[in-house]
C-alpha cells in the first residue's frame, strides 16, 4: 500500500490547492479505490443517510446568486411565498419520517432571518425534534445571538454553503461576501450546532476553483459534519442557464476528493441527481457519497422521487442509515414530546388555526 493511501485516515487541516489538483489528476480508478478505502475506515459500507428538504419560505430573496431561481433579481416564473405556518411544516416532517427520512431540513430564501421570524423558527425546530428526527435549517446569514437561539431550541445542523472557491466567488455572488459566510459558520459552531457546508460545481468555474472550494472546507478548524456537493441545476431566467455542462466524471471525482479530504464527514450527493443516470449515482456512492436528499423536490428544483431512490438502493444493496440514539437521548425526546403536548403553546396553535 502506498504512503499516500495509508495516511488518508487522519484528519488534516493543511491541504493545499496543488495537492488537491494532483488528486484530480489521478487515474479515475485509482482515485475511486482510494476514496472508497478512506470511506470504509470511517463509515459502514453500503449505508446512506437520508434527509428531506422543505422550503419553508420561497422566493423574493434579495441576493444576486447567479444560479438561484429564488433571487428577486431574476424572472424565473417562481411564485413568492411567505413563511410557512408551523403546522404545515410539522405535517411535512411527519410525512418525511413516514417515508424513511431521518433528518428534516428547512430552508428559507432570506439574506438573513429577521427577529420577528425567530419564534416561529424555534417552534418548528422543537416540533421536528419531538418527532425523533434530526433537524437542520438554512436561513442565510446568522449573527451570534440568532445562532444561539436556534441552538437552544435544539437545532442539530445549520447549512450555509461556501458555494465555490474564494477566487471565483465574486463571479457568482456580489451581495454577500465570502467572509460573511465564514463568519456565519463560526457563529454556528460557537453556538454548539453541527455544520453543514459544501458548494456547487458546474458554475463555469475552472478545476482549480473546485480544488479551492474543497481546500476551504477541509481546512476549517473543525471540518463540517455534512458536506453537500451540488451539481448546478440550470434554471431558465438565471444568468447561468446556458453555462456549459460539467462532465459527470469531473463531478464524481469531486465527490471522491471530498471524501478523501474530509474522512469523517457525511458527503451528500445533492442537487443535480434528477439528471444523473443510475450508473453515475452508483459511482458517486462508490466515491464515498453517503447522504442524499429524498423526495421529489429540492427547495425549487426537481429531485428523484422516493420510489426510484429505493429501487436504486435495492439494486446496489444500500441500506438507509438509522439514527442511533442512546437510551438517555430517547428518554429526552419522549419527555420533550410530553411537555410540548401539555404546554399547548399559543404560538403553535395560532399557526395551525390558519389551516382551517
Amino acid at each position: 500500500m502506498d504512503n499516500t493511501l495509508s495516511n488518508t485516515s487522519s484528519i488534516r487541516h493543511d491541504w493545499t490547492v496543488k495537492e488537491v489538483n494532483d488528486l484530480f489528476a489521478m487515474p479515475f480508478m485509482d482515485l475511486m479505490f482510494k476514496a472508497q478505502t478512506v470511506h470504509r475506515q470511517h463509515f459502514p459500507h453500503n449505508e446512506v443517510q437520508v434527509s428531506t428538504l422543505l422550503s419553508i419560505k420561497t422566493g423574493a430573496c434579495p441576493e444576486d446568486c447567479k444560479y438561484c431561481p429564488q433571487s428577486a433579481r431574476y424572472d424565473t416564473g417562481l411564485e413568492k411565498e411567505t413563511l410557512m405556518e408551523v403546522e404545515k411544516v410539522i405535517k411535512a416532517a411527519k410525512e418525511a419520517k413516514a417515508t424513511g427520512s431521518t433528518r428534516f431540513c428547512m430552508g428559507a430564501a432570506w439574506k438573513n432571518p429577521k427577529q420577528r421570524d425567530m419564534p416561529y423558527l424555534v417552534e418548528m425546530i422543537k416540533e421536528v425534534k419531538s418527532l425523533g428526527l434530526e433537524s437542520c435549517m438554512t436561513l442565510g446569514s446568522l449573527d451570534d445571538q440568532q445562532a444561539q437561539q436556534l441552538s437552544n431550541a435544539g437545532l442539530d445542523y445549520y447549512n450555509h454553503n461556501l458555494d465555490t472557491s474564494p477566487e471565483y466567488y465574486g463571479e457568482i455572488i456580489t451581495t454577500r461576501s465570502y467572509q460573511e459566510r465564514l463568519d456565519t459558520l463560526d457563529n454556528v459552531r460557537s453556538a454548539g450546532m453541527k455544520v453543514c457546508s459544501g458548494g456547487i460545481v458546474g458554475l463555469g468555474e475552472e478545476g482549480k476553483d473546485r480544488s479551492g472550494l474543497l481546500v476551504q472546507l477541509a481546512n476549517m478548524p473543525v471540518q463540517p459534519e455534512s458536506v453537500p456537493i451540488n451539481k448546478l441545476v440550470k434554471v431558465k431566467g438565471t444568468p447561468l442557464d446556458n453555462v456549459e455542462d460539467l462532465d459527470n466524471f469531473e463531478f464524481i471525482k469531486t465527490i471522491a476528493i471530498a471524501r478523501i479530504l474530509m474522512p469523517k464527514s457525511h458527503v451528500r450527493l445533492s442537487a443535480g441527481r434528477e439528471d444523473m443516470s443510475e450508473q453515475t449515482q452508483a459511482l458517486c456512492f462508490m466515491a464515498g457519497a453517503n447522504s442524499i436528499f429524498y423526495g421529489c423536490k429540492l427547495l425549487t428544483t426537481a429531485n428523484p422521487d422516493e420510489n426510484s431512490d429505493m429501487l436504486l438502493f435495492k439494486k446496489l444493496g444500500i441500506n438507509k442509515e438509522e439514527i442511533h440514539n442512546s437510551p438517555y437521548e430517547t428518554e429526552k425526546q419522549v419527555d420533550a414530546a410530553i411537555i410540548r403536548h401539555a404546554e399547548k403553546d399559543e404560538l403553535f396553535y395560532d399557526a395551525t388555526s390558519k389551516l382551517n
